[in-house]
């Protein structure tokens, strides 16, 4: 790839480790610059009170907003790492595991002109929650909101006038038990009324460790949202450790076997195969 490419990692608690070691083997995926951002980080701790129990303040506007928080102290990292490093602006992706992901989801609503996309990893959609105690409720159960209701949020939060949004990839467990299945259905809702699409996908598939990939698309036929279910998986993040081009991680605390998450995000980024276009299911071809 010609073109220079940073991916955040925003993660939820320091002893997992925003990337694991040994998790990430992937032949074809190429990022220049990982900036690993951990509610923990001095650089993230400077603009707010300490997170407990070490999760991001994902809930709280005054922390999770467009230009305040955590929410900038993140932004700030990431135009530091362009600026040193001479990424591409157009190729800054992020992610995120449970509050990590509800972070990652504000991010993406937040300042959809820095990210081309992003990863939600068993977290919530983007302002599920405005207090602690809305958290919580959150977290365990639906919420009830509409399409339209998720989707305004996310434009609310972004720049007026914003029309061009960040591709978003959703996964989640059915077997969590620490943040409810039904958040991704409710993400799901709110990207695809983001971007104007059906909802109800364009096509499915079926990938390894029983997981249901639903593909949404554009106007354009190029998929904008995409949804894992992962069969009787916990909370985590999904990892398939071996050798294999679909493979990678290692399973412990927080990563679970089932199915190699990285790659299937690389590949819907655009980051995997030689064309950089590859789709899941479809490495190397556009």
């Amino acid at each position: 790839m010609a073109a220079r490419t940073t991916l955040v990692a925003a993660d939820h608690i320091v002893e997992s480790g925003a990337i694991p070691p040994g998790s990430v083997h992937l032949p074809g995926i190429h990022v220049d610059r990982i900036v690993a951002v951990d509610p923990h980080d001095r650089r993230i701790e400077r603009r707010t009170v300490r997170p407990s129990p070490k999760c991001f303040n994902w809930y709280d506007p005054a922390k999770s907003s467009r230009g305040r928080g955590e929410a900038l102290s993140i932004k700030q990292m990431v135009d530091k790492a362009v600026a040193q490093y001479g990424s591409d602006t157009r190729r800054v992706y992020i992610t995120g595991l449970s509050a990590g992901g509800a972070m990652t989801a504000d991010m993406l609503a937040d300042y959809p002109d820095a990210f081309a996309a992003g990863s939600i990893d068993s977290g919530v959609p983007a302002f599920c929650a405005n207090s602690r105690y809305s958290a919580l409720t959150c977290r365990n159960s639906p919420t009830g909101k509409t399409p339209a209701q998720w989707g305004d949020l996310v434009r609310a939060a972004a720049p007026t006038g914003t029309t061009s949004w960040p591709r978003v990839a959703i996964r989640h467990g059915t077997s969590d038990t620490t943040v409810n299945p039904a958040n991704a259905t409710e993400s799901h809702d709110q990207w695809t009324n983001v971007w104007g699409i059906g909802q109800r996908p364009s096509r499915t598939q079926n990938l390894p460790g029983g997981t249901t990939l639903s593909i949404y698309y554009d106007t354009t036929g190029k998929p904008a949202v995409e949804v894992y279910s992962i069969s009787g998986m916990g909370h985590g993040l999904a990892v398939n450790p071996g050798s294999g081009t679909d493979q990678c991680g290692t399973t412990g605390t927080y990563y679970l076997n089932s199915l190699c998450s990285s790659y299937y995000t690389a590949t819907f980024w655009g980051l995997a195969g030689s064309s950089g276009t590859a789709e899941p299911g479809k490495p190397g071809t556009s």
